[in-house]
């Protein structure tokens, strides 16, 4: 028997945005599918490889927005808004604010031939040019927009040739050059971070570890390395910059996703970042043709977005939403165009997201991941069982009553279904990998 507690009376915080996606689902340039953006309440995507190889030669990357680097970057003729004006039209429209990536789209086969992912060849012109993109979406400037656009998040990954062919320690200076910049234009009116890291995953066992004497050759340890190395220069006297954000990655399962979020966490501590925003702005525990499907996708994934709910992380994305084959796009069915199961995991959370009130609650199986919410009235609670077995739930809920609820589970066939309308006797049977949600009525 697993028990659970849940106190409507006791609130512990605030919903925050977990369930923002990666990509957003365009399809040769409609907005067909992002209707489901907003039945989901999706509150950010994030652009970053928008539009496939090289961005599509179209959406979001720098050379996309300003195709020669070698022109005047105060002319507005010289930059290409138009298709990128397009998307984030689509993105407003459905009430999903962007989380901007200034950077380029990842080339993975880089070792036959690369072409954006080296470091610009002017880091003051490239950060210049970036403040007209701001400047366009933010300020109207060459007939742009008053969006309010608020996170800019400088270049994506460069731990690595797929990414940035540089030096770290050439990154480090990029991120220098821009932030200061960014921020010296912009004020407290954005919020600049970086640098999307490829992630923890040789902390996982380790959570005192320092990056001192590991291996640069192994790439897992390479990552720790270069985040020490990161801290070390933004936080120097010499090259001290600002940052409003950390953003970090993980294709790890939820267990592992809890252990590299504190490891992240206290790390930032320790440099005197403590306070900064934590965003891990690419995760997908199911990245395999077969895996990102069923309901067990869904059971997966909804289990990261209510453990991270209790973590240290102010926002995520997942990556990713476009309607593609590919492997890590695990929320739309590129046949059918429309939702895989995933996709009401990310529904359900947004139960507990417009309610906005986090209360109290607590289990005793470490594979059930629960959290609720009220708005006073209205109250819910959105649970994923990610045991490989039924279990039988036995609730201590104050302050709701069981007698009168509807209870929802996710199945394989694309439904979020009505299953009951009481938890009887204080208990519920929840089958094996399944995402299930409560809403009390009185």
């Amino acid at each position: 028997m697993t028990k659970i507690k849940a106190d409507f009376t006791k609130i512990t915080g605030k919903i925050k945005p977990m369930h923002g996606v990666g990509q957003p689902p365009m399809c040769f340039g409609s907005d067909e599918l992002f209707h489901y953006l907003k039945e989901a309440g999706i509150p950010y995507s994030r652009l970053h490889d928008v539009g496939g190889w090289l961005g599509g030669g179209l959406y979001a990357d720098i050379p996309n927005l300003f195709p020669d680097f070698d022109a005047d970057e105060n002319d507005p003729a010289n930059y290409t808004f138009e298709f990128t004006d397009m998307l984030i039209g689509y993105l407003m429209k459905a009430d999903c604010e962007p989380f901007f990536r200034l950077g380029v789209t990842i080339e993975n086969r880089w070792d036959l031939r690369s072409f954006r992912v080296f470091p610009p060849k002017d880091f003051h012109k490239w950060a210049r040019i970036c403040e007209h993109v701001i400047r366009h979406y933010n300020e109207g400037w060459a007939n742009g927009f008053t969006y309010g656009i608020e996170y800019w998040e400088i270049w994506n990954e460069p731990e690595g040739n797929p990414m940035w062919q540089g030096t770290f320690e050439e990154y480090c200076e990029l991120y220098e050059v821009a932030s200061k910049h960014l921020k010296g234009c912009f004020g407290d009116k954005i919020k600049v971070g970086g640098y999307a890291s490829c992630g923890f995953y040789a902390a996982d066992n380790d959570p005192e570890i320092t990056g001192i004497g590991l291996d640069p050759a192994n790439s897992n340890e390479r990552y720790i390395k270069n985040f020490f190395a990161f801290l070390e220069y933004i936080t120097s006297e010499e090259h001290k910059s600002p940052i409003d954000f950390f953003s970090w990655h993980s294709y790890g399962a939820v267990h592992r996703i809890i252990k590299q979020a504190e490891y992240c966490h206290k790390t930032l501590d320790k440099y005197g970042l403590g306070d900064i925003e934590e965003i891990l702005n690419e995760w997908n525990p199911c990245h395999t043709i077969k895996n990102k499907r069923g309901s067990w996708a869904a059971a997966q994934n909804l289990a990261v977005l209510l453990a991270m709910q209790k973590s240290t992380l102010a926002m995520m994305h997942y990556y990713d939403a476009q309607i593609s084959y590919s492997i890590f796009s695990g929320m739309f069915n590129p046949d059918l165009g429309i939702p895989y199961p995933n996709y009401y995991g990310f529904m359900s959370f947004n139960s507990l997201y417009k309610l906005k009130d986090e209360v109290f609650t607590e289990t005793d199986d470490e594979n059930l991941f629960i959290a609720g919410a009220t708005n006073g009235k209205k109250k819910v609670l959105v649970m994923s069982n990610i045991n490989n077995k039924e279990l039988t739930a036995e609730f201590d809920i104050t302050g709701a009553d069981v007698s009168d609820v509807d209870i929802f589970m996710i199945n394989d066939e694309y439904t979020y279904t009505l299953t009951g309308k009481e938890i009887v006797d204080g208990k519920l049977a929840i089958p094996a990998n399944t995402c299930v949600e409560i809403k009390f009525y009185n």
